[in-house]
């Protein structure tokens, strides 16, 4: 029997019609330790093919059959099979009596060895182990696997699972030095004992070395996964899943949607029911992420159905959530929806799945709030809160989220702000553990919801500090404290030249840069137990500091609340709160205002070029009437403005008729004011011409003139290690490149040198931070806002990294046409004026008659105080 079972995952299908004949014989036989024996070798060949609810019933007939025989020993083993079953079927609370049963009807046989009776409680060990990882109690779980390591004696493929599942809880803990090491060491234990292994512990290792910034390491172990897998001759449906995964977790959605829908099909084609319906929930979650709520409501209605029919109740609950949360986004959610939703509550609560658990009396009482029924809201929202308690920190978070919902609906305002604080300090702590600038603003958004509620209650006190400083906690908080970088040069970093990757990862990786994604080592290093020793809430000055700071400017800061704009005007002498209208009303406008600037950046004729600028102009006019005049500033004032979400794509130079910064936040132009007093005039300049730019060696040239002794990087001599050397320490800096933009990730947004494109995140980990910066390439200055009020991007990473001030444009630029401009700007900061004064001027002059010119003029914004 023993051989027959070793045999199942080798050829499942081989092995079953010899069980059926043992099953057959022990019936025969009337034996009922042959018939255990039997029907669990029978559910094994069905579980190989992931095929649970066949497996199911032969468990449970050999369970009862064991029992009532008390045939103890097959009794453990059939109850630790059947757990298995049961967690695959979503119901981790049965899955985890079943184990606790094993180890009571081992310990009534003795007649099983000593040895074996070790083997066997090490096996339910780390099954236990997997189901508190799966229902969320890391630390629960991770006891376990170390415990069990500690101990020894645990089969080669059992150590080197739960070495694996161990990386993935510290992973997810933000442990990820520990987490890769150990990650390595079950690779390393698998390649030498348990080749069959080896694929998949490959697959979680390139998934840990993606969430921890080692991206290239993380793409080379996909390679090399997914290699072992059609070696193997496996179906890659795990593998795009995982994929699917990795690329969620950088917002590389466009990858991650190609990836999931991939497994779908794999999975399908395979025909592993079981898996499928995984890979569907995650792709209509990946659909709810990219807004497209009725095609995630589609799959997740037939991950739902294809669950029930697998008898798979709490995977069904949980499609049927994300059905819920689709509608409900899309605004059609009812009292269907609303009971779907209770339902799927208690059951999930019931499998003993705290994170969805969770997350559906939140979706619930989110239903019933919606359905202006807060009193049907407030048991949902309660449950949601003290469930929360004993999950992991963003467990917590939805948490307090439910919390801060349910005081609002009672009318308590200051116990809102208490739950609202109280999340965001958690999310702080989550925050400083992660180890990329990327995930640490997509971390972001898991609080941003308490930050909006929030600041609907110091809105409703009227008062402008108050309400700037609440903006200004949840503002760009990613970007507060600067990550280590590495200083291996880049040259030492880049892939080596392969023959390109397989058809899997080619197929899953849309990306435009495919595998050649050139990413720096971030090394990250945490305090005791995963949490670094002192992480505070980003230091907010007041308003007495910011105004001293502002030496006259006026500030404007703008937040959003329930789909409305509202700002916080600084001035010298006072500071008040402005009403502005809904959001909505900016987006109609700006979407064709920014569609007007490319016509006119590559006019087709003169009629269409007329057409665009009648467009153009009407669109600024309305956005200066919703946007500028309400603020009741002077037109000839020096702002400094804070955008929100879908403002920082607006073009703000053409909106105020005085000098005007952005910042990605007041603490930031503080921040910026302070280095720029305290690094004016050291370093030199530096000028670089990218290549494959129409007058970008040009216009280098002539900048060269303006700056005298400036250091010039252009054709085979502007490579990327060169550039980045040269822009370490550099005073001045003007990049006249080609700019690729990525607005999924804007980190992956990248400039092209004479040796390829560099991406942002290679600027920003290798360190990269001149003191003042001119980007002369097309959408360097478009930076992407997320949720959290978090914003990346060529520019925010820069002043992340310590430059004081930048300049560049939101939209494609007139190459040729935008020398001249360039050339005033130069002009401006050699007489000694700041980014913004200069840029002023600069645009001053441009002949806006001209469709290039007027582009330019609309387009280029300054950043910062230098």
């Amino acid at each position: 029997m023993s051989s027959l079972m070793d045999a199942v995952d080798v050829d499942p299908r081989s092995v079953e019609p010899q069980a059926q004949a043992v099953v057959t014989v022990a019936r025969t036989r009337k034996d009922p330790e042959l018939l255990g024996l039997s029907l669990r070798l029978l559910a094994a060949t069905f579980r190989a093919r992931w095929d649970d609810s066949s497996a199911r019933p032969l468990l449970d007939e050999a369970v009862r059959i064991t029992r009532r025989h008390s045939v103890w020993d097959v009794a453990a083993r059939v109850l630790a099979s059947r757990a298995s079953v049961l967690h695959d079927l979503g119901d981790a609370r049965a899955a985890a009596r079943d184990l606790d049963a094993a180890i009571v009807a081992m310990s009534r046989a003795p007649e099983v060895q000593p040895a074996e009776r070790a083997r066997f409680l090490g096996r339910v060990g780390l099954s236990l182990a997997i189901v508190e990882q799966h229902a969320g109690r890391l630390e629960e779980s991770e006891q376990r696997y170390r415990s069990l390591l500690a101990a020894g004696g645990l089969e080669p493929r059992s150590a080197a699972i739960a070495t694996n599942n161990l990386a993935l809880v510290l992973a997810e803990r933000g442990e990820y030095e520990e987490a890769i090491r150990t990650a390595e060491a079950a690779v390393a234990l698998a390649t030498s004992q348990v080749p069959t292994l080896e694929a998949p512990l490959v697959q979680t290792r390139a998934w840990i070395a993606v969430r921890a910034g080692r991206l290239q390491e993380g793409m080379a172990d996909f390679e090399r996964s997914a290699r072992a897998y059609l070696d193997a001759g496996i179906p890659l449906g795990e593998y795009y899943t995982e994929y699917a995964d990795a690329m969620t977790d950088l917002r590389l959605l466009p990858e991650a949607a190609a990836a999931a829908a991939r497994a779908v099909d794999e999975l399908a084609a395979a025909g592993l029911g079981l898996m499928l319906t995984e890979a569907q929930l995650r792709l209509a979650r990946i659909r709810l992420l990219t807004e497209r709520h009725e095609e995630a409501g589609e799959l997740a209605d037939e991950a739902a159905r294809a669950a029930r029919q697998q008898h798979r109740a709490t995977w069904a609950a949980r499609a049927q959530l994300i059905g819920v949360e689709a509608r409900l986004q899309a605004g059609t959610a009812g009292l269907e929806q609303l009971a779907v939703a209770r339902r799927a509550a208690a059951r999930l609560e019931g499998s003993g799945d705290l994170h969805s658990a969770v997350e559906a009396y939140l979706v619930a009482g989110r239903v019933a709030l919606d359905l202006s029924r807060p009193r049907s809201a407030m048991p949902a929202l309660t449950r949601a809160r003290a469930l929360a308690g004993r999950g992991q920190v963003l467990v917590r978070l939805r948490g307090r989220l439910a919390g801060a919902l349910a005081e609002r609906a009672a009318g308590r305002p200051a116990a809102v702000l208490a739950e609202c604080r109280a999340g965001l300090r958690d999310l702080a702590v989550h925050r400083s553990a992660l180890p990329t600038i990327e995930l640490r603003a997509l971390a972001s958004g898991h609080g941003a919801e308490l930050g909006e509620i929030g600041l609907g209650v110091v809105l409703a006190e009227a008062s402008p500090a108050r309400t700037l400083a609440w903006m200004e906690r949840t503002r760009a908080a990613a970007l507060s404290t600067r990550l280590p970088f590495s200083d291996v040069p880049l040259a030492d970093r880049l892939p080596a030249a392969t023959s390109g990757p397989p058809e899997a990862v080619r197929a899953a990786a849309a990306s435009p840069r495919g595998a050649d994604v050139r990413v720096p080592v971030v090394d990250w290093s945490l305090g005791h137990d995963g949490v670094p020793a002192m992480v505070a809430l980003p230091q907010v000055p007041g308003i007495a500091a910011t105004r001293a700071a502002l030496d006259g400017r006026t500030l404007v800061e703008f937040g959003r609340f329930a789909g409305r704009l509202v700002a916080v005007v600084v001035e010298p002498r006072r500071a008040r709160i402005v009403e502005l209208g809904p959001v909505e009303d900016i987006a109609a406008e700006l979407r064709p205002l920014l569609f007007a600037l490319r016509r006119l950046a590559n006019p087709r004729g003169s009629t269409a070029a007329e057409a665009a600028r009648i467009s153009a102009d009407l669109r600024i006019a309305r956005l200066r009437a919703l946007l500028v005049a309400p603020l009741g500033v002077d037109p000839r004032d020096e702002l400094v403005v804070v955008p929100v979400g879908l403002l920082h794509g607006v073009p703000w130079s053409c909106l105020h008729d005085g000098p005007l910064a952005q910042a990605p936040s007041a603490t930031f132009w503080v921040r910026t004011r302070r280095s720029a007093q305290a690094r004016a005039g050291e370093g030199g300049t530096v000028l670089v011409a990218g290549p494959d730019l129409a007058g970008a060696r040009e216009e280098v040239e002539a900048l060269r003139a303006v700056h005298a002794g400036a250091r010039v990087l252009s054709g085979e001599h502007a490579r990327a290690q060169d550039v980045l050397t040269a822009l370490a320490d550099a005073d001045l800096a003007h990049l006249a490149c080609h700019g690729s933009p990525r607005a999924d990730n804007p980190m992956f947004s990248s400039l092209r040198l004479a040796d390829g494109p560099v991406t942002v995140q290679e600027l920003h980990g290798a360190g990269v931070a001149p003191h003042r910066l001119v980007l002369a390439s097309c959408h360097a200055g478009a930076d992407v806002a997320y949720a959290g009020d978090e914003v990346l991007g060529f520019v925010s990473a820069m002043l992340a990294q310590g430059t004081a001030g930048a300049v560049a444009s939101i939209a494609a630029v007139p190459d040729v046409a935008a020398v001249d401009l360039m050339l005033e700007l130069h002009r401006g900061v050699r007489r000694g004026l700041t980014l913004a004064r200069a840029l002023h001027e600069a645009r001053g002059r441009i002949d806006r008659d001209s469709p290039e010119g007027f582009v330019n003029w609309c387009t280029f914004s300054a950043h910062g105080a230098a």
